[in-house]
């Protein structure tokens, strides 16, 4: 079952940690945001794979935008 990573908050992506077809544990990082000059990992809730990353650098995204998809 495939389960979507949410951003939590307006921010920018800063860096992408993860890329598709990487395997991941609970806890790995897969996304670094920037918001208020704070640097915030997206971290894997879970084991899986990573299915796919639906931003890249730069990107300005809202609550509730999907981040990844991990599955």
């Amino acid at each position: 079952m495939a389960e979507e990573v949410l951003a939590e908050m307006v921010s920018t992506v800063f860096q992408i940690v993860a890329s598709e077809g990487d395997s991941v544990k609970e806890g790995d990082t897969l996304v670094i945001l920037e918001s208020m000059k704070m640097e915030i990992p997206v971290v894997a809730e879970g084991p899986g794979t990573v299915a796919s990353i639906n931003v890249k650098p730069g990107d300005v995204i809202q609550k509730g935008d999907v981040i990844a998809v991990i599955s």
